[in-house]
């Protein structure tokens, strides 16, 4: 078998997140069924995401791989591109595919996650075109105080106040970039990277901190919410249709896929 990292973009809109769910539309049902139409049933196997976004959040730089058999890759390796983007819908796209070293592991082997979410504060709402990946927020937004609410984020931290809850997880992740900007269209764009992110987190502190950015909240309320252990009930979870992941990180030398899906294994443990 060769394993194959296939890079992958998508408009979360239609489907009900990234993982197969029986009579749902799924991004990996749909990569799943065009591999089956392409080399047959069960040719594909071990199918494996670098993150499991929820329904309805998008990616430009999603990672997976494959283990497809030698000679299959022999013969569509210069074709696979092209030949998914036939067989698979216009919402969903495998944007680049190539061999990787059999302990590649897109979800383990990833040293970061970076995320963008997308807020507009116009009057008017979301331009028509950016309604998908753009969340309106009524109230007028202060970048400064923004970024003085993401800064409490940064570094390691027991994010339980902010994680869904999962038996035998562990909540603690190190955020290593936090940062607001707002783009010449006047949208404010948050940046986000970590090792890892529990499930919803992302779109958990997004919420705490537009309404510290309204001036609803203090700088510091955000933060300060770290101190608990349990899900807070006061911070409000940031709707999905603005959250983007952007790109996950590998270790340049492959030598050190294997360590580095070790290593995570155990901080996950």
């Amino acid at each position: 078998m060769t394993r194959v990292r296939l890079d992958v973009s998508y408009d979360g809109t239609s489907f009900s997140g990234w993982a197969a769910q029986p009579e749902r539309r799924t991004v990996a049902g749909v990569l799943t069924e065009a591999l089956e139409r392409l080399l047959g049933p069960q040719a594909a196997t071990g199918l494996t995401v670098a993150g499991r976004t929820d329904a309805g959040v998008h990616a430009t730089g999603q990672v997976c791989h494959v283990d497809l058999p030698d000679e299959e890759w022999t013969r569509l390796a210069s074709t696979l591109v092209r030949r998914l983007a036939a067989l698979m819908p216009p919402d969903a796209r495998v944007r680049a595919a190539r061999q990787v070293p059999a302990d590649f592991d897109a979800r383990f082997s990833a040293t970061f996650r970076r995320y963008e979410y997308r807020v507009t504060d116009a009057p008017y709402g979301a331009e028509p075109l950016r309604r998908h990946d753009t969340l309106a927020w009524p109230r007028p937004l202060d970048v400064d105080t923004l970024n003085a609410a993401a800064k409490g984020f940064l570094g390691e931290h027991d994010f339980a106040a902010y994680c869904k809850h999962k038996e035998h997880a562990t909540t603690i992740r190190a955020i290593t970039r936090l940062d607001w900007r707002r783009d010449p269209d006047g949208t404010v764009v948050a940046t986000v990277q970590a090792d890892a992110f529990c499930q919803a987190m992302v779109r958990s502190l997004v919420g705490a901190m537009l309404v510290a950015g309204d001036g609803r909240r203090p700088a510091d309320w955000p933060a300060g919410l770290l101190s608990r252990r349990e899900r807070s009930s006061e911070v409000t979870v940031a709707p999905a249709h603005g959250l983007t992941l952007v790109a996950v990180g590998y270790p340049e030398d492959p030598e050190e896929y294997a360590s580095r899906a070790e290593l995570t294994r155990r901080l996950r443990g």
